[in-house]
């Protein structure tokens, strides 16, 4: 070993990893999503279901508008939390989509909505502050709260009460260190949606508790099936505005996942507060991706309706696939482009192979190995035994993929 090795394996040897990250690893989503792909890259014929990424391309007139902005020479930093223009789109989409009013200085703009709650989270949480998630939720929820010092608590909502939160379970889960509730309205990963009915209870309890704000996640908003009118808490409820912030971005109704821009808007207070964690991290968004988002936010709409058709599509077939086998339980999703399907009557048997199927991580895992299928087992969501389809993604490869998952449910013992 050369002196230069020895040196870096000592270095690498004697590291230890912050008391805040110990317990965290990264997202199982992409742990599972890369596995999977390292099968593909090995010649295995792997179909992956795991990642939360539309497979349309980012529509031309946006990308157009990115080149415009290179050609103009627009890439140099712009304001910390997003230039005016891209303020002022953020503005806009909130009073044309949603009637909600916001100044400049209530809105805020970050490299992707992830990073607008963690800046949220450690502007505002000490350590020990409670934030609740009702399961199943997006498993970046708990560990972002987890290193901003707070305690997620999940709250079990189960497919026998649509995947909702429900009021009562709130107002027992609300102590005096509970600090945010988080609403995911189309969730991930269940693709349950809160209509404005559902919504009213819930405010009606955090009404009764002014010190717990409120976080609604709205990134999967114009992904809404059956004409379902959306909802969010901000509007339905205007006297919990001044504790709300309201979190969207261009990466899922858009296909701009790779541009990393979301925003969020609430009161300016906060809004200043996480201004001060982004100007330690990032700085500012790309003004390149912004000049791409003011496009997608302000230019023709008309596509986002036509893709939304097709995942509707796409979530038809899929939801009838799945209720078609045997010891599968499927709920139709409201919204966003996931299926969240109960495999509880396949734990206990076993596979050709012996092995005991005791948990959704082992169905999932039987269907990777065997099948060439990935999914997502529901406790990485916090909610089991369930299991978690992206289908976002060819109606070819979702027939392939639904037919293979079909002969594995049928080759248990």
């Amino acid at each position: 070993m050369s002196p230069a090795s020895a040196a870096s394996s000592s270095s690498s040897s004697n590291f230890e990893p912050a008391q805040r990250v110990r317990a965290l690893g990264v997202s199982e989503i992409l742990r599972i999503t890369d596995h999977a792909n390292a099968l593909k890259r090995a010649g295995r014929p792997v179909i992956v279901l795991g990642a939360g990424e539309p497979d349309f391309d980012t529509p031309d007139n946006v990308r157009e508008a990115a080149v415009r902005a290179i050609g103009r020479g627009d890439t140099r930093y712009t304001v910390l939390d997003g230039s005016p223009a891209m303020k002022a789109a953020v503005q806009l989409k909130f009073r044309r989509d949603n009637a909600l009013d916001f100044g400049l200085d209530e809105i805020s703009v970050s490299a992707g909505a992830k990073q607008v709650i963690f800046n949220a989270l450690m502007a505002s949480l000490d350590p020990g502050d409670e934030v609740i998630l009702p399961a199943p939720y997006w498993t970046s929820y708990a560990d972002i709260v987890r290193i901003c010092g707070g305690v997620p608590v999940g709250v079990p909502c189960g497919d026998a009460q649509g995947f909702r939160l429900e009021a009562a379970q709130l107002e027992a889960a609300i102590t005096p260190r509970t600090r945010w509730l988080f609403l995911n309205s189309p969730s991930n990963p269940s693709g349950a949606a809160y209509g404005a009915d559902q919504l009213k209870p819930l405010c009606e309890v955090l009404l009764r508790h002014p010190r717990v704000w409120v976080l609604a996640d709205d990134i999967y908003e114009h992904i809404l099936y059956d004409g379902l009118a959306f909802a969010t808490p901000a509007a339905v409820e205007p006297r919990l505005r001044e504790r709300t912030l309201t979190i969207n971005g261009v990466s899922k109704a858009y296909a701009m996942t790779g541009w990393r821009v979301g925003y969020g808007a609430g009161p300016r207070a906060l809004i200043a507060a996480m201004a001060v964690v982004q100007s330690q991290t990032t700085s500012c968004p790309s003004s390149v991706s912004q000049a791409a988002a003011i496009e997608a936010l302000t230019g023709p709409q008309g596509i986002v309706a036509e893709r939304r058709d097709d995942f509707q599509r796409r979530r038809d077939f899929v939801v009838a696939a799945l209720n078609r086998i045997d010891g599968l339980h499927c709920p139709r999703p409201e919204g966003a482009f996931y299926t969240f399907a109960r495999c509880e009557g396949l734990l206990g048997r076993r596979t050709r192979r012996g092995a005991l199927l005791a948990s959704d991580a082992d169905f999932c895992r039987y269907l990777l190995e065997d099948f060439e299928v990935a999914v997502v087992p529901g406790s990485v969501f916090g909610l089991a035994p369930y299991f978690r389809i992206s289908y976002a993604t060819s109606m070819a490869q979702l027939e392939e993929a639904c037919a293979r998952i079909a002969a594995a449910c049928a080759a248990l013992e």
